[in-house]
């Protein structure tokens, strides 16, 4: 999972935030941010939304392994 959440990072990194300002910005504990980037914890759908608004970027670009429907969790790989 952890190559599938790099996204999330990319986008954090590029706009020059740290984890600790992202949380404040969301309104969530640097933990949560952490742990979501890591791919060791999936957000709540409450928590992936504020993700998404605040990137403006669709759920299934931020979270393509709990959102995107031709994706195989099990494998790790896009489904035909």
């Amino acid at each position: 999972m952890r190559t599938l959440r790099s996204n999330l990072v990319k986008l954090r990194t590029d706009s020059g935030l740290t984890r600790k300002e992202l949380a404040g910005n969301l309104g969530i504990s640097e933990i949560s941010v952490r742990k979501i980037e890591e791919g060791t914890r999936n957000p709540s759908p409450r928590m992936a939304k504020k993700f998404a608004l605040y990137y403006k970027r669709g759920l299934d670009d931020l979270f393509p392994d709990i959102f995107l429907i031709r994706y195989d969790t099990k494998r790790n790989i896009k489904s035909p």
